[in-house]
C-alpha cells in the first residue's frame, strides 16, 4: 500500500470513529428504548418467523401481529404492575412516616426475644445499641417514603418523556421484527472476522440474550408471585410492594429472595408468631428456595454454559453500572468476553499458518528449467 494510500485509509478511519462516537451520543438520551427494543426483536423473532409462515412471507403484516402480540403480554402487564407497585409504595411509606408502622418497634420486639447467648454474641461483635439503629432505620424509611411519595407526585411531568421513550421502543422495535433479518446479515458482513468467528459469536450474543431474560424473568416472576402470595396469606403489610422486591432481589442468584423472607421469617419467630415463621421458613426454603434452584440452571445457566459464579458477579456488576437494565448487560458482556477467549488460541494459530505461508513463500527458490528450450529464438543481423 503507498503512503497516499495508507493516508487516505487512515483519514477515512478518523472520520469514521467521529461519526460512530457522535451518534451513539445522539442516541444516548433514549439508550434505554433502544436497548430494550432490539432485546425484544431477538426474543421474539422465533415467533416472527412463524407468522411469516402463517402470513405466507407478508413482513408487514407479520410484524404488526407481533407487535400488537408484544404489546398485550409484555408491555401492557408491566405498566399496570408498575403503577399498582407505586400506588401500594406511597401508601406504605406514608403508614411509616405516620408512624402507625413503626419500624424501631419491630427491631426492639426481635431484639426483646432473642435468646441470651444470641445477644451476648452481638455484643461482642459490637452490635449492642438496638434503640439508635432502629432509630435509624425509622429515619432511611421515613426518607426513602418521602423521596418515593415526591417521585410518585412528580410522575405526571415525566409522562411525556416515558411516553417518547415508548413509542421510540415500539417504532423501532415494528422495523426491527419486519426487517431485522436483512439488517443482522448486513451488521454481520461488517465485522472484520472469519466466518466462523462470526457465526460463533453471534450465536453466543441471541443465545445470551434469550436464556438470560426470559430465564430471570420466569424465575423472578415466579418467585415474586410466590412469596408476594404468601406474604399476604400470613397477612404481612405491602405484599405486593414485598413480591415484586423479592422478583427483583431474585435476579441474584443463590441469595436473592430469601434477604427478603428470612428476615420476616426471623421476624415471626421473635415475637412468638411460631406457627407463621415455621410456614415461612419451610416454605421459602423448599419452594422458593427450590424454583432457583430447578428453573435457574434449566432457562439460564444450561444455554449460556456460563458459571453460577460468573452470572452472580456480573449480574451484580451490571445492575451496578448500567441500573436495572444491567441483568442483560452484565452476563451479555460476560458471555462475549468468555466466547473471545474461546476463539483466542484459533485466532492465533490461523495467524501463525498464515505467517507461515507468507515465510515460506518468500524464501522459497525459483524452479529453473533443466533443459534449455528446444528452440531458441534466432537472432537478427
Amino acid at each position: 500500500m503507498s503512503t497516499k494510500s495508507r493516508l487516505y485509509f487512515r483519514s477515512f478511519i478518523i472520520l469514521l470513529s467521529i461519526v460512530s462516537i457522535a451518534f451513539i451520543w445522539l442516541l444516548l438520551p433514549f439508550y434505554g428504548a433502544i436497548f430494550w427494543g432490539v432485546i425484544l426483536a431477538i426474543i421474539f423473532s422465533p415467533v416472527q418467523r412463524r407468522l411469516l409462515v402463517f402470513t405466507k412471507g407478508r413482513r408487514t403484516l407479520a410484524a404488526l401481529t407481533n407487535l400488537l402480540f408484544i404489546i398485550l403480554i409484555v408491555i401492557i402487564p408491566v405498566i399496570l404492575m408498575s403503577g399498582a407497585l407505586v400506588q401500594e409504595i406511597v401508601t406504605l411509606f406514608r403508614r411509616m412516616d405516620s408512624g402507625e408502622i413503626d419500624v424501631a418497634n419491630y427491631l426492639e420486639q426481635i431484639t426483646s426475644s432473642l435468646p441470651p447467648f444470641v445477644v451476648d454474641a452481638l455484643n461482642r461483635l459490637g452490635i449492642n445499641n438496638f434503640s439508635d439503629l432502629g432509630d435509624k432505620l425509622s429515619q432511611f424509611a421515613m426518607s426513602a417514603g418521602q423521596f418515593l411519595t415526591k417521585q410518585a407526585l412528580n410522575i405526571g411531568s415525566n409522562t411525556f418523556q416515558f411516553l417518547i421513550s415508548l413509542g421510540i421502543m415500539l417504532y423501532l422495535l415494528f422495523f426491527l421484527l419486519k426487517d431485522g433479518s436483512d439488517l443482522a446479515r448486513h451488521c454481520r458482513s461488517l465485522v472484520p472476522l472469519s466466518e466462523d468467528q462470526k457465526s460463533h459469536l453471534f450465536k453466543k450474543f441471541t443465545t445470551v440474550v434469550r436464556a438470560t431474560v426470559k430465564g430471570n424473568i420466569v424465575v423472578a416472576a415466579t418467585q415474586g408471585a410466590l412469596g408476594g402470595v404468601m406474604f399476604w396469606i400470613l397477612g404481612v403489610e405491602g405484599a405486593l410492594f414485598w413480591g415484586v422486591l423479592m422478583a427483583v432481589l431474585s435476579l441474584l442468584p443463590a441469595v436473592g429472595a430469601s434477604l427478603i423472607w428470612a428476615p420476616v421469617a426471623i421476624y415471626f419467630l421473635s415475637t412468638g408468631a411460631i406457627a407463621k415463621g415455621v410456614v415461612l421458613f419451610a416454605y421459602g426454603i423448599l419452594v422458593i428456595g427450590l424454583v432457583d434452584n430447578i428453573l435457574r440452571p434449566l432457562l439460564v445457566g444450561k444455554d449460556t454454559k456460563i458459571p453460577d459464579y460468573i452470572i452472580l458477579i456480573s449480574t451484580l456488576g451490571g445492575l451496578s453500572l448500567f441500573g436495572l437494565n444491567g441483568f442483560v448487560i452484565g452476563p451479555l458482556i460476560a458471555a462475549i468476553f468468555m466466547a473471545c477467549w474461546d476463539l483466542f488460541p484459533s485466532a492465533v494459530q490461523r495467524q501463525e499458518e498464515i505467517l507461515e505461508g507468507e515465510y515460506s513463500d518468500l524464501h522459497a527458490t525459483p524452479v529453473l528449467p533443466l533443459d534449455p528450450p528446444s528452440n531458441p529464438p534466432s537472432s537478427t543481423t
